[in-house]
């Protein structure tokens, strides 16, 4: 396999960029790019071709699943938070940004909390060269595999939104019900209301005891996987007063994944203490299936849509209990679902297939750019 110096095979466009302040852009039809893709829309262009952006700076670099680099076609505008590189005549546009995609940037990058990958460090860098016939047999595979995984991106999607106009369907929106159903306060309808753990817990591995917060509550599920483990003693202490369990409903209530919820379901739960960023309701089962609340948050945003003057959003307490919802009869709540449980079924075997084929992306990737 040939390297060749990536300044080699493209031209490098820096000069050309021109960043505008926030205040100073003009809402206009032409994508404002930065590092990690769209900041905005602007009224002019300085660019007019097929390009590669390459990250100058940013949070990306060292990442397994965000790409530092992206392609761009038609009329734009560029900031100086990207390399803008033009290929040369041999050099197919897809292969260059496939090659830079996910490029090991260890040791090339510095700064301790923005990295940058500077223009002369850049210059420096190897790609594998390969003729043009062979470059688009890559291309072409490759974007095959990102059409597969975009399907079934658009299938979860799909599958998602069934199951919310079948809620819809079933109960109507909280200002609209399809019937007069029985209101009451998630406050009346759960044995127990509160939050996580405020302040941190001192880290100590192979204990089993597991400290998640909202960065681990994703994809109706709670993630082990980045959730530290913690010091026994500091669990016992404060676990008594969240005492998550199978069966009880999480929902994030801090910061930009505000909204976010999960139903305990992993056989570690009970190991499992909360941080501050996330609550937790205890449901009377008798009254609210906690699969019928997690699909009412769906449905009903502004049950946790909040104004806040600070950046950092917060679901108090006080308003978790406060919210009034419906009440449906337990045994209509059991019935929707059982026809989410159905549903996931179908999300299992789809969501089969997209890891699947994600796992053949990163292999052609490593065989063809590393």
């Amino acid at each position: 396999m040939k390297y060749v110096l990536l300044e080699t095979v493209c031209d490098i466009l820096d000069n050309k960029r021109i960043p505008i302040t926030a205040s100073d852009r003009k809402e206009g039809p032409y994508p404002y790019y930065g590092a990690n893709g769209v900041q905005d829309y602007v009224a002019d262009y300085i660019f007019d071709d097929e390009l590669v952006l390459l990250a100058e700076d940013g949070g990306n670099f060292g990442s397994k699943d965000k790409p530092i680099a992206y392609r761009i076609s038609g009329k734009c505008w560029v900031n100086n938070h990207a390399h803008v590189l033009k290929p040369k005549t041999g050099m197919n546009v897809d292969y260059l940004c496939y090659s830079l995609m996910f490029y090991n940037t260890d040791g090339l990058v510095n700064g301790a909390t923005r990295q940058k990958l500077t223009q002369a460090t850049m210059r420096k860098m190897l790609i594998p060269y390969r003729s043009e016939k062979e470059q688009v047999k890559i291309v072409n595979l490759l974007n095959k595999v990102i059409d597969i995984k975009n399907n079934r991106k658009q299938q979860l999607q799909q599958l998602d939104e069934l199951v919310k106009a079948r809620f819809v369907e079933m109960f109507g929106v909280l200002d609209n019900p399809v019937e007069d159903y029985k209101r009451a306060t998630l406050k009346e309808l759960c044995y127990k209301i509160t939050d996580g753990k405020h302040g941190g817990c001192r880290t100590e591995e192979g204990t089993k005891r597991y400290f998640v917060g909202a960065r681990e509550i994703y994809d109706d599920e709670v993630h082990y996987d980045t959730a530290p483990e913690i010091n026994v003693a500091e669990f016992e202490k404060d676990y008594k007063r969240c005492n998550i369990e199978i069966g009880d409903f999480l929902i994030v209530n801090t910061g930009a994944t505000i909204g976010k919820s999960a139903i305990a379901t992993d056989s570690r739960t009970e190991h499992t203490l909360l941080q501050k960023s996330v609550a937790l309701l205890k449901v009377k089962h008798e009254l609210l299936n906690p699969v019928f609340l997690k699909w009412c948050y769906r449905v009903n945003t502004k049950m946790y849509m909040v104004e806040s003057a600070s950046a950092q959003p917060n679901l108090l307490l006080s308003k978790i209990n406060a919210t009034e919802i419906y009440v449906p009869h337990i045994e209509l709540q059991n019935q929707f679902a059982t026809f989410v449980e159905q549903v996931d079924k179908s999300k299992v075997a789809v969501q089969k297939a997209l890891d699947e084929a994600q796992t053949l992306f990163d292999s052609l990737m490593l065989e063809y750019f590393r």
